[in-house]
């Protein structure tokens, strides 16, 4: 074995061990993590987006930038709050022309319209880690209420850098129409609806 070998397997697991350890240290009580203000940990968070093509199948693509904000309480998690910033020029599918148009004048519009947003209103809990968050959705210069259903997927201390961190993922479905994105040349081969999936990471302390 060499000494580079022998290096690299150490590291391997010491990374492992270190996010072993993290990952039994997970807690599924909400109550567990402390209340406070956390960030969205960007490089763990996804916002992905679906619609039918051709009726047939989903076509899938994602948004590479985000960011966003937590008010949590822990002791009444429906009291808690969040904001998140999607950078519509971050459209990304597995088409470079189809990004391309995506991001400009007939869809996002992302030279006029940079960012959408979502604001919590109002936060229901409907189990012990599951809940429905309310809020307005700004795309396109169009505001609209949109509902996400919402599962607390764990709290736990971070391993390096201190701090605390909470899992999110949450799904909803938007008509496009209700934003006015209808004026592309292939919109009658699409559905209208668009199921959105996020998966979030927030947190806080130092890093």
């Amino acid at each position: 074995m060499t000494r580079w070998t022998a290096f690299t397997l150490a590291c391997g697991l010491a990374f492992g061990m270190t996010f072993g350890a993290a990952a039994q240290g997970v807690s599924m009580e909400p109550a567990s993590a402390p209340s406070g203000t956390y960030q969205m940990e960007t490089a763990h968070s996804q916002l992905l987006f679906a619609i039918k093509h051709f009726g047939l199948t989903d076509f899938y693509g994602r948004f590479d930038r985000l960011s966003g904000t937590l008010n949590y309480d822990a002791a009444k998690p429906e009291a808690s709050s969040v904001t998140v910033k999607i950078e519509t020029a971050s459209v990304d599918t597995p088409s470079d022309r189809l990004n391309s148009e995506l991001s400009g004048a007939d869809v996002f519009n992302a030279a006029k319209f940079p960012d959408a947003t979502f604001k919590s209103t109002a936060i229901a809990l409907t189990g012990p880690t599951t809940g429905t968050i309310t809020g307005d959705l700004t795309l396109n210069g169009v505001t609209k209420p949109v509902t996400l259903d919402a599962t607390f997927t764990g709290a736990a201390q971070m391993p390096m850098g201190g701090g605390n961190a909470l899992g999110f993922s949450a799904t909803a479905t938007i008509k496009r129409s209700d934003f006015g994105l209808t004026g592309m040349t292939w919109s009658a081969f699409v559905g209208d609806e668009v199921k959105l999936i996020v998966v979030a990471m927030f947190e806080n302390g130092k890093h």
